[in-house]
Parts: C-alpha cells; structure tokens; sequence
C-alpha cells in the first residue's frame, strides 16, 4: 500500500481540537521510554507533561539545559534533561551515544524542535539553519537512536511538519541558499516538507522493524517559535493586532499549547494508526490529500508525501552528514 493510499481521514472519536487528556484516555505508558525533543517549551512541553501522565518515561534533550531543568520542573526529573544542540551533528551523536549507554529501548521519539523564519544564518556543518536544524538534525538523532527504536516493540516515530510545507517543496539544486537569495519564509516551508518525507522514508526503510512514522501538522499556535518575527509582520499575517493581542482570525482558529500537542500525542499513540505509517496528519486525524495549485490552509500537498522525492531527500542527507 502507497502513501496516497493510506493518505485519507478515518474515523477517531475525537474533534479537531481535543485536549490532551481526551486523547490518552484509556492509554496506559507506563514502563515506555519517549524521547521529546524541544521538550521545554510551547508545544512541547505540553507533550512532555501528557506522557509523563500517562506513565512514560520521558527524556528531553535540550541545547540549554539549565532552562530546560526549570521549565519542567514538576514534570520530569532533571536526569531526564540532557545536552544536545541540534545544529551541530557531534553534539546530536554525543547525545544519542549516552543516550543509548543508558537506555535499551525507545518506544516513541517525537521530533518537535524547530525554527521558524529565522535570519540567514548557518549550522556548524555549514548548512542553511532552518533544513539544518529541522530537518539534519533530527535526521542525524533518529539515525543515531536506531537501535533504541528497533530494540523496542512497535516503536512510534512522529516528526513535526507543518501547513507551511505548502509554501515551498526541496530544492535539490540549492537546498542550502548557497547561490539564490535567501527568503525566510521559502526556506521554512522546504524545511518543513523535509519533516514530512523524513516520515515518508522512514516508514519506508524500517516499517518491516517494527516502526510507524507520521508527520504532523500542529495547528496554528502562539508558542516561542514565533520568536524571530515582529508584530508587524504578524500583523500583516493575520494572527496579531497593533498592540501585539491576538486578531480574532488567531482567536478563532489558534488553539492553546495544550490543544497544539494534541496531533503528536495522537500519532505517537493511538491503535487507531495501526498499520498506516507515512501519513502527515493535522486535527487527530490523517490529512486530506490536496492539489499542488490549492489555495487552501489545510491538508497535505502532494510533493510533502511523494515517495521518490523522499527516497532521493534521504540519500542525499545521508550522504551530506556522511560526509560532514
């Protein structure tokens, strides 16, 4: 079965908005291992604390750690915060190697961390910031943690798209700005259809191990990401007034940090997935396939679940972080 195949809503019981709670409800975690990156804030913490109910065990590798300690204070123990900065692939290995030194198993890893809309800037492998660390970074930690994932029973991998994947596909050409003019907005959007073939391919590579992966489409959320843009910038998207207070397009459609974790949880745990890795899911549910030329703020472009782009995406990181 293709992606486009299993690329449709199906029946969940749950609306587009159901709070944590809702959707762990009857789900027991307890003695699974879960790996949450950018764990310490917005969504993210959310994820963090609805596992942690739930009775996982969960870890949040975090680039500051004494940050990371105070935000999920009451919520996970400081062992369970370790150093990683997912712009520089050595210190995602020195991670992942401890990581694996102490844990057999990994039962889910949610790829959450993201920029958004940053300055041009680069990793310390030289790649643009926001594929850099969207997408190499994760990649590198997933390929690093493989053998927690492959040790365990049915593990869930669920890395985090977004409706802005709809702005730009890969270009393979210049995926690193490195002679086009740089665009914020263009780079994100490439960042993020990456985050959805990573799912597309992993499913591909390793569903005969035992993994499932999804990509997810969040929702519109004011979280810490929205950090490197300013309000008249938002307030030219719609999302913010002139003093900074949400517009009533944000009040109406954005949902709480709590809501916002909601998809994730959903992908990284619910039997209703059983059997339908690779699909990029939003609203608790599997996206609407949408036309290329489609205006709409919602479902998956084809180019963001094509199985040849993520086959080829794949090996070409593989080959940059083999050679960096």
């Amino acid at each position: 079965m293709t992606i486009s195949d299993k690329q449709k809503p199906i029946e969940t019981g749950l609306g587009p908005r159901p709070e944590p709670s809702e959707i762990l409800q009857g789900i027991d975690l307890t003695g699974k291992t879960a790996v949450v990156t950018g764990g310490h804030s917005g969504i993210g913490r959310e994820t963090v604390r609805a596992l942690s109910e739930a009775g996982a065990h969960v870890h949040v590798p975090a680039r500051d750690t004494a940050r990371a300690t105070k935000e999920l204070e009451g919520i996970v123990e400081p062992s369970q915060i370790g150093h990683m900065d997912l712009s520089d692939l050595n210190s995602v290995a020195r991670f992942s190697e401890n990581f694996l030194s102490r844990h057999g198993n990994i039962d889910i890893l949610i790829a959450n961390a993201g920029v958004m809309a940053c300055p041009e800037q680069r990793t310390t492998q030289g790649w643009e910031w926001q594929i850099g660390v969207n997408h190499f970074g994760h990649f590198a930690l997933i390929q690093d943690l493989m053998a927690g994932l492959t040790a365990g029973d049915g593990a869930r991998i669920v890395t985090l798209s977004s409706v802005g994947h709809r702005i730009s596909g890969i270009d393979f050409d210049d995926m690193h700005y490195n002679t086009r003019p740089y665009e914020k907005w263009q780079a994100y959007g490439q960042s993020k259809t990456a985050k959805s073939l990573l799912a597309v391919e992993l499913q591909a590579r390793y569903g005969d191990q035992g993994i499932e992966a999804f990509s997810v489409h969040p929702g519109g959320i004011f979280t810490p990401l929205q950090r490197h843009l300013p309000n008249e910038e938002m307030v030219a998207l719609g999302w913010t007034t002139e003093d900074g207070s949400p517009s009533e397009l944000a009040a109406a459609g954005f949902k709480t940090p709590a809501q916002g974790a909601g998809t994730s949880l959903w992908a990284a745990t619910h039997p209703a997935l059983n059997g339908l890795g690779g699909v990029y899911c939003e609203d608790c549910n599997i996206a609407v396939p949408q036309a290329a030329d489609s205006q709409a703020y919602d479902g998956v472009r084809p180019w963001a679940v094509d199985q040849e782009m993520a086959a080829k995406l794949w090996d070409i990181t593989q080959k940059a972080i083999s050679q960096a």
